[in-house]
Order: structure tokens, then C-alpha cells, then sequence
């Protein structure tokens, strides 16, 4: 399953409790491209434990579709992390796809969950590299190490800024993590967004925005997933149905676009090809080697969301 949702579309993440029965009932029927069952910030502690069985119960018994489907664990500073990825990936069986880590600071973090992955994965009988790793970035010390966090494990499939827990670490002066501050002038957060992404694209990752917490303020979520959409971010984190609508939206190339981008392809191939040129005039623009990239990756990623190429388009 590593495998099979490595490559999955994630424009929308949706975050349901673990002890939270209601929330897990209706994360299925939510049309979220990844859905994680959570066992850290949003589980009270004296609840840690029976959540455990709860997210087993609805991965092994609720009708998923084909979304990918991840747990987050509690962080390694906590008592909880090893008997949450015992307990859950022990039982869950074959549906489970990753495991989330917050709070990363280190590579050895990551290796460390690698290496009780494998031991739980041959104790139970699950193909060793079954379970993929998601790595969340939300301190300080974890976005300095972030390179070497994401070229720590080929279980590896995404990397995820944290916004609240950042803002905590860097001592911002506000209240409430991921959405602009208007006093800045500029996003606050340009630099940390940028070092994520260049590090989890180096390593071949998919790099994911964290949440938008004033769940009822629908501009300011388009505006904050337009930033990450317009550096190159695969998806963002959803707390409400409502906004898994909006996620996806934004997140997803426009019809037009995607096919601008195959008929690029098109005429880059028939340029190369036919004709022995390296760059050929696409309309009022040059088209070269670059821009062949440019629209393959566009391409890519309009696939993964569901586009299909417009029988118009030539």
C-alpha cells in the first residue's frame, strides 16, 4: 500500500479525531483525496489509549474508498508513540497506508519509526515497507534539519508543514497559527514554505500545507491555499467537510491549463522529433526543454486529481 498511495493525489487532507466515533463515521463519506484518523492534539490524553482500538475499528470496518488512509501517531516525546504504532499497525491490516509523525526534529526520528515499522510488519505479517511515513515539520530545530528529515527513509511519501505548533516554536507574537498576519508586510511564513518544499522535492516527496484554523472564513482559506498552490504544494490540510470542497478546488489544475499543457507537450514532441529543433515558437511564446518540464509536472499533477484531457484540445 506504501506503493499504491505513494503517487495518490492529496489536495485534500482531512484530520478526524480517533475518539471521536461521529467524526470517524463521516471522514468516509467526505470526498477528502487522504483522510488521517488522529491520535495526537486532537485526542485528550486520558483518551490516548481507547482511541487506539477506535481508528483499528473504523480502518478495518468502515467502507473506504480508495483515498489514502493514514493515522497519526503521537510524537516521540511523548509516552504514547511506541504502543500507537504497535497496537494500530498491528491491527488494522492491509487497508492502513502510512503513519503520521508530528513534531519531526531529527532524521533519527524517522529512522527510528522505520525500524519499529519493520518489526511490526513481519510480527504481523505485512509486507516489510507496507506502511509509508508522513513527516510533519513544526518547530524550529525541524525545519533547520528539514533536508536530512526528508532524505531519511525511502518509507517517505510526504512532508507536511504545521503551522500552530511553528508559530509556537518561532514565539510568534499571535494567537492563532496559519492565516495571515495583516500587520506583516508580506506572508510570514514565505521563507519556511519555500525550505519545506525545495527539501521534500529533492527527495521526490509531495509537500503538504497544514490547516487553516478559522474554519468558517472561506476567503481567507482560498487566499491561504493559493499561496502554497501557487509555490508548487500538492494539497493542504482540512478540519471541516467544508473545506475539503475548497481544498480541492484550488489544488486542482484548471481544465484549460491542463490541456495548455498537453498541447505544450504536443508541440515540443512534434518539434523534437519531425522537425530537429530544440525550441519552436507555441503561439506568442518560445517553447524549449523547460518548458517541456514545466508542463510534464503540470500534467502529472492535473492526472493525479481526476483531469482528463478535453477532446477539443489539440
Amino acid at each position: 500500500m506504501s506503493e499504491r498511495s505513494r503517487n495518490l493525489p492529496r489536495r485534500s487532507c482531512l484530520s478526524s479525531p480517533g475518539s471521536n466515533d461521529r467524526f470517524l463515521q463521516k471522514a468516509v463519506s467526505v470526498p477528502a483525496d487522504m483522510s488521517f484518523l488522529d491520535l495526537e492534539d486532537s485526542v485528550a490524553p486520558s483518551e490516548k489509549a481507547a482511541a487506539r482500538k477506535k481508528v483499528v475499528e473504523a480502518i478495518r470496518d468502515l467502507p473506504w474508498d480508495d483515498r489514502v488512509l493514514c493515522v497519526r501517531v503521537n510524537a516521540w516525546d511523548t509516552p504514547w508513540t511506541y504502543q500507537d504504532v504497535v497496537e494500530v499497525v498491528g491491527n488494522s491490516g492491509m487497508r492502513l497506508d502510512e503513519v503520521m509523525l508530528p513534531k519531526v526534529q531529527s532524521a533519527s526520528e524517522v529512522v527510528a519509526l522505520d525500524l519499529l515499522l519493520t518489526q511490526v510488519e513481519k510480527n504481523v505479517g505485512l509486507p516489510v515497507g507496507h506502511i509509508g511515513i508522513e513527516a510533519q515539520i513544526e518547530t524550529t530545530r525541524g525545519l533547520i534539519e528539514v533536508e536530512s528529515i526528508c532524505a531519511s527513509s525511502k518509507r517517505l511519501e510526504t512532508v507536511i508543514f504545521g503551522p500552530a505548533d511553528f508559530a509556537a516554536s518561532m514565539e510568534m507574537p499571535v494567537l492563532t497559527g496559519g492565516v495571515q498576519i495583516p500587520t506583516y508586510p508580506g506572508d510570514h511564513f514565505h521563507y519556511v514554505f519555500s525550505k519545506i518544499l525545495m527539501a521534500g522535492r529533492a527527495n521526490g516527496l509531495q509537500v503538504i500545507d497544514g490547516p487553516y484554523l478559522k474554519v468558517r472564513d472561506t476567503d481567507g482559506l482560498i487566499d491561504y491555499c493559493k499561496r502554497t498552490a501557487t509555490l508548487g504544494y500538492d494539497g493542504k490540510w482540512a478540519l471541516t467537510p467544508d473545506q475539503v470542497e475548497v481544498i480541492n478546488s484550488v489544488y486542482s489544475p484548471t481544465q484549460e491549463l491542463f490541456d495548455r499543457a498537453w498541447d505544450i507537450l504536443e508541440a515540443y514532441k512534434t518539434a523534437t522529433e519531425s522537425e530537429g529543433k530544440g525550441a519552436v515558437m507555441f503561439g506568442d511564446e518560445m517553447i524549449d526543454e523547460a518548458s517541456r518540464k514545466m508542463a510534464a509536472k503540470f500534467v502529472a499533477r492535473g492526472e493525479r486529481a481526476g483531469r482528463k484531457r478535453s477532446s477539443s484540445s489539440s
